[in-house]
């Protein structure tokens, strides 16, 4: 594989960062701008809201620029965002750079995963896709930890300005390794490239990433009380799991990507059914220990082995100028995705189930999912069968 891809992925490193660290500083953060946890978790919904609407809107309006300008600008603005994150001296400052933040991350795997296709030869392009995001399963297993013992020990802001520092050094890379001529293959009109959308099978595969990821979020987002509360687990057993759970995203990834190179079809079908059987799984055995232990592993790798796939079967659906923008409209899918299992769990709680019922009901939605993209492989020619 190129080195640039590599440098991809360290951009990547740090758009996981700052995106997840958060979750771990709320208290700090709360504290610091007399806020509530509660008001201080509006950091995260603020930073989804960015990717969704800042994905299109920027791959829009650098469609006629070269990838390379296109991804350090983008890194500029991560730069900026993250230092004035650090600089914030209230609870809406900090929300607004949170969301300046957000606007590079759909455009950024997006773009990015376009320059990692063309850097490898056809059989590998969905391991090339993998490898960008092997940066932000990473940044779950290192850079999250790490930027919130930060945080704890010193002051949240010195966690951010560290996240800077990544986005410097992953810029710097970037300039180095990125191929200086690789400019986009078609340049049509932003109003044309809009059209992808109406594709049957656009919609389709974009509706697929956000009902997969709704099923690994209704969980996930509630991790921690299903191990405590349900499987009785120590408080202090939860970070060493999640731990084992970023492991699980790196293993999922990779071998996602592997498999999606030999039959992309089969790889993005088999992969939503083995993350429903997960899921299930989940909630027949969520009150066992150590089968709580495995599981959330499982999920994390389950989770993750569907991404590199989906990402490379949406972007099958369309060619040139147009290929961009529906990738980044797919990571805003992700974040959708995200959102609406949140919720969904959150919804599901409120009426009185329990949390070992969420396994269930998460269940459903990579379920959907499998029957969408069964519909797709018969009627889409772009996809390979």
């Amino acid at each position: 594989m190129p080195p640039a891809l590599i440098a991809l992925a360290l951009g990547a490193f740090g758009i996981g960062v700052t995106e997840f660290v958060i979750m771990g500083l709320l208290v700090e953060v709360a504290d610091s701008l007399s806020i509530t946890i509660a008001t201080a978790g509006t950091l995260i919904s603020g930073y989804a809201l960015g990717v969704v609407f800042g994905a299109p809107i920027l791959t829009i309006l650098t469609a006629r620029w070269p990838h390379r300008q296109v991804l350090l600008l983008l890194m500029a603005i991560f730069i900026l965002g993250n230092l004035a994150c650090a600089l914030a001296p209230t609870y809406q400052t900090l929300l607004a750079a949170r969301i300046v933040t957000a606007l590079t991350h759909g455009t950024f795997f997006g773009v990015g995963s376009v320059v990692a296709q063309s850097l490898v030869s056809r059989e590998r392009q969905a391991s090339a896709i993998s490898i960008v995001f092997t940066g932000l399963t990473l940044a779950n297993v290192l850079g999250v930890p790490f930027g919130t013992w930060l945080g704890q020990h010193t002051d949240w802001r010195m966690t951010f300005y560290a996240v800077a520092a990544i986005g410097v050094v992953a810029a710097v890379v970037m300039a180095a390794l990125l191929p200086r001529s690789h400019a986009p293959t078609e340049i049509s009109d932003w109003r044309e490239d809009l059209t992808v959308l109406r594709r049957g099978g656009v919609l389709r595969g974009l509706s697929m990433t956000v009902l997969g990821y709704a099923g690994v979020f209704t969980v996930f987002t509630y991790i921690a009380p299903l191990l405590t509360r349900t499987a009785g687990l120590p408080e202090a057993a939860v970070s060493p799991i999640l731990l084992g759970f970023g492991c699980g995203l790196v293993f999922g990834n990779v071998l996602g990507g592997r498999f999606a190179d030999r039959a992309l079809g089969p790889t993005v079908l088999g992969s939503l059914g083995v993350l429903a059987l997960v899921l299930f799984g989940f909630g027949l055995a969520a009150q066992g220990q150590v089968s709580a232990i495995v599981l959330t592993i499982a999920l994390g790798a389950a989770g993750f082995a569907t991404v590199a796939p989906l990402q490379a079967w949406v972007m099958a659906q369309a060619t040139g100028a147009g290929q961009a923008l529906v990738a980044s409209f797919n990571i805003a899918a992700f974040n959708l995705g995200n959102a609406l299992g949140a919720w969904v769990g959150g919804s599901l709680l409120a009426a009185g189930f329990s949390y070992e019922d969420l396994p269930f009901a998460a269940a459903v939605f990579p379920l959907a999912a499998l029957v969408l993209g069964t519909i797709s492989l018969r009627r889409d020619a772009r996809v390979p069968a």
